[in-house]
């Protein structure tokens, strides 16, 4: 990867047995990736693991490396499966303990007498790490340089992501522009690739769909620069035109 895009480019770890069991359906990428978005951050890579602490060191010293910022999502509650933050601990080669102010924060939201030994497990973390405030649950995540750990659950992972605003140096707001056609890839893929050959800094992406027994085309473009989609759009719609393909939506 180029120096020069290293800051606005970020990957995703998705740590978690039931997620690569088929148990459970991840949507937190969708989240993360348009959160990404509005800060100017390419999200340019997601990993799914499983939860065992050698693959979770690897991976993490492997993307931290690579990516400007790496999120990693599950494996931060209670239960003995729950080893993301000792994990992290070891791929940073610090001490795993007890966060003081995340120790405080659990203890004063549960009620007396209830801060068990696993709800404790929630305020360790790598040593010196900073905390990612929790509004849901009160139960934080944290970073560690430039991995930021959160949790699984997409409801309180969501709610979290707000907190780390000011964290986050982006670029300019990453927007996108939809084209959807009646009418198949092979019709427009000659066409297409002319176009992105001419806009080497603005993705295209085409996604076919099947709604209502009727094939058809979604043309994606995206880009950090306003006029650049409009330009390139504009360029989709001669050809688009021309050979009578009927637009379905704009958007």
């Amino acid at each position: 990867m180029k120096k020069a895009n290293k800051k606005l480019h970020s990957a995703i770890i998705i740590i978690g047995n039931e997620i690569l069991s088929g148990r459970t359906q991840d949507i937190n990428v969708v989240s993360i990736s348009n959160w990404l978005n509005g800060l100017g951050v390419k999200l340019q890579e997601v990993r799914v693991i499983p939860d065992i602490e050698k693959v979770i060191v690897k991976t993490v010293n492997e993307v931290r490396k690579k990516f400007k910022y790496v999120f990693t999502t599950g494996g931060i509650g209670p239960t003995h499966d729950d080893i993301t933050s000792k994990s992290i601990s070891k791929a940073f080669n610090v001490e795993y303990c007890y966060h003081a102010e995340a120790y405080k924060i659990l203890e004063n939201y549960y009620e007396e007498g209830k801060f068990n030994i696993g709800r404790r497990k929630m305020a360790k973390t790598p040593k010196n790490a900073g905390l990612i405030y929790n509004p849901s649950s009160a139960a934080p995540g944290f970073f560690i340089k430039n991995v930021f750990c959160l949790p699984g659950v997409p409801s309180i992972l969501k709610s979290m992501l707000g907190g780390l605003n000011n964290k986050i140096v982006g670029g300019n707001k990453i927007l996108s522009k939809t084209l959807s056609l009646r009418t198949v890839e092979s019709e427009i893929s000659v066409s297409l690739e002319k176009v992105q050959k001419k806009y080497k800094n603005l993705e295209i992406g085409s996604y076919p769909f099947f709604q209502q027994e009727k094939i058809g085309v979604s043309l994606v473009m995206r880009s950090n620069k306003p006029k650049l989609i409009e330009a390139c759009t504009k360029d989709i719609l001669k050809f688009i035109i021309k050979k009578k393909i009927k637009i379905i939506t704009r958007k």
